[in-house]
């Protein structure tokens, strides 16, 4: 038989007490947070950095599309009267 009582679900959630996590995670921050400024990345840069990166992303994938569209319209300019020449030949052969 199990105890799932409320406290003991969130204490499997997060992993721990409340108490306990919320220190293993202000140690944490302190460090990485310590650790990011001697690198001299400051947190907001982080996020633009992200931004960029998914702009970028975002960009590039529509730009791909935009091409592969421009390649089709190209090539249907050409495929699509040739089609239509070659069913109207082979519909004069069936008669």
């Amino acid at each position: 038989m199990t105890d799932a009582t409320p406290s003991n679900t969130l204490e499997q959630f997060i992993g721990g007490s409340p108490a306990a996590v919320a220190v293993r995670l202000l140690v944490v921050s302190l460090i990485v947070g310590a650790l990011l400024m001697w690198l001299d990345i400051r947190p907001i840069d982080v996020f633009y950095g992200l931004q960029r990166f998914l702009t970028r992303l975002w960009n590039l994938g529509f730009d791909a599309v935009r091409e592969v569209i421009t390649y089709v319209i190209a090539g249907a300019a050409i495929v699509i009267p040739v089609w239509i020449v070659l069913r109207l030949l082979n519909a004069g052969k069936k008669r």
